[in-house]
């Protein structure tokens, strides 16, 4: 799909996307295409240098058809973020135009072909749906990279959008359709193809290894439980990074049964699971000189007799016990023996995605993702790379003053819910409960897992987020 060549405006094709910028200087190829007229088209405002702003304008002369141009405004008022929309509005655009014969040049833009990738793939993704009538498919596109270009740089990119799209494409999936079961055949599937090392804990055997949390959890419901775990090997013997991801494919928040209102859109309770799998998605391409464990606790909170309650007390793996005082406190419940069963891996650190709390939503809204953290260097890491991918996190404050009311209770070692005020961090602090002094990352997606409305880099609908910054993070890594 993606092909790499100089730029010769003399070359044929049926668009070409150029950036412009207010002050540029009109390169002499372009504006033969035009008769020396561009400079013209702008003040005629047939063509737009306002930020953002897309013109498509015929040639006069040549054997390029259009020009696509995108308006930059002031150049050095430009962020990465910026280019990375104006990519993904440009895909839309090629998208909703049927273009199939497509250039970039990349250099007009200041930018890379990795940059480029990584927005197309995302912003022309759209959710599956399950109507009736057949969707005509749409028409192959080959997209030419114009310029200095790393094929490689270029192939992470693409791979990086497409796992955030895995990821989306998992969380909209509907909960008969995507049970425990066929989440773990799709991350089989996926490892398979990949070469990844895979295996799936059953039900039985969590029962031998004492996973009361998770067993507990799955009680109320008629499908079993499975443990998925995939490996990465890019380090050899190294100790692995662990990515452990919530994998709740339905939550009614058992017999603290959510509001009728807020039960529907529980099919995407499992999007920290998705992002694991859209994560092992992109090592695929991006190769990362570390070694990666992701583990997935797949379950659905169901209510039925056999459900576990409120009051009940139940064990984990590592043999605390937990007072149950919310069964819709349910994700860290799950977390605590998948944190534990990784630790069984002895990883130079456990990160955990979750949509864990509606307490990160009231704190930081739908564009922040909120982190807990025992090492600052780590999420300072994070931070940094969250910054590239403009996937926004904030630090929130783990003191004991939140992990003592964790601890707190007259008949277990834990409580899974010490009350609404500091929810998100009580979430967080109980999940650190079984991580210990392993160096450690808890975040709470439930704010951004899904977006409100439709933006350049994708649709309405869930997001596929920390997918990006985690395979950026893992690129990068340096412990």
């Amino acid at each position: 799909m993606y092909q790499i060549k100089d730029l010769d405006w003399t070359d044929s094709y049926d668009t070409i996307v150029v950036g412009i910028g207010a002050a540029d200087t009109i390169d002499e190829g372009l504006d033969a295409l035009y008769n020396g007229r561009v400079k013209s088209l702008i003040q005629s405002a047939d063509i737009s240098t306002k930020t953002g702003e897309l013109s498509i304008v015929p040639t006069f002369e040549g054997t390029v058809k259009r020009i696509l141009f995108v308006g930059l405004g002031q150049r050095n008022e430009n962020t990465t973020e910026n280019v990375r929309n104006w990519f993904g509005k440009v895909a839309k655009e090629i998208k909703a135009r049927a273009f199939t014969d497509v250039a970039i040049a990349l250099e007009t833009f200041e930018s890379n072909g990795a940059l480029f990738t990584e927005a197309y793939e995302m912003a022309t993704y759209e959710h599956p749906t399950y109507k009736s009538a057949p969707k005509d498919s749409a028409p192959e596109v080959t997209i030419t990279l114009l310029g200095n270009v790393d094929q490689t740089e270029v192939e992470k990119g693409a791979a990086r959008g497409r796992g955030v799209n895995v990821a989306r494409k998992l969380t909209m999936m509907p909960a008969n359709i995507l049970t425990a079961e066929a989440l773990a055949d799709y991350a089989v599937e996926l490892a398979e193809r990949h070469g990844f090392n895979h295996r799936i804990v059953e039900k039985e055997e969590m029962e031998g290894l004492g996973m009361g949390a998770l067993l507990a959890v799955n009680q109320g419901s008629k499908l079993p439980p499975k443990l998925i775990v995939l490996e990465y090997n890019g380090a050899g013997e190294e100790a692995p990074i662990a990515v452990v991801g919530k994998g709740v494919t339905f939550d009614t928040g058992g017999y603290s049964i959510k509001p009728k209102d807020g039960i529907v859109g529980m099919k995407g309770d499992m999007g920290g699971a998705a992002t694991v799998i859209g994560l092992f998605e992109t090592l695929a391409t991006t190769k990362p000189a570390v070694n990666v464990l992701g583990v997935i606790p797949a379950t659905d909170n169901m209510i039925s007799g056999d459900a576990f309650k409120p009051d009940d007390v139940i064990t984990a793996m590592n043999g605390k016990t937990i007072e149950v005082l919310n069964t819709d406190a349910e994700g860290r419940l799950v977390l605590a023996d998948a944190v534990t069963f990784a630790k069984t891996y002895d990883p130079q650190a456990i990160i955990d995605v979750a949509t864990l709390t509606g307490g990160v939503l009231v704190a930081l809204g739908t564009d922040v993702t909120g982190c807990l953290t025992n090492d600052d260097a780590l999420y300072g890491a994070l931070e940094e790379a969250s910054r590239e991918t403009n996937e926004l996190v904030w630090q929130m404050p783990y003191f004991d003053v939140f992990i003592n009311k964790v601890r707190k209770s007259e008949v277990a070692d834990l409580n899974n819910s010490p009350g609404r005020f500091g929810h998100m961090i009580f979430g967080g602090a109980f999940v650190g409960e079984f991580v210990g002094d392993t160096p450690w990352l808890h975040l709470d997606i439930a704010g951004t897992s899904e977006r409100p409305a439709a933006n350049e880099l994708g649709p309405k609908g869930p997001t596929g987020v920390m997918v990006r910054t985690l395979s950026t993070l893992l690129d990068g890594w340096n412990r």
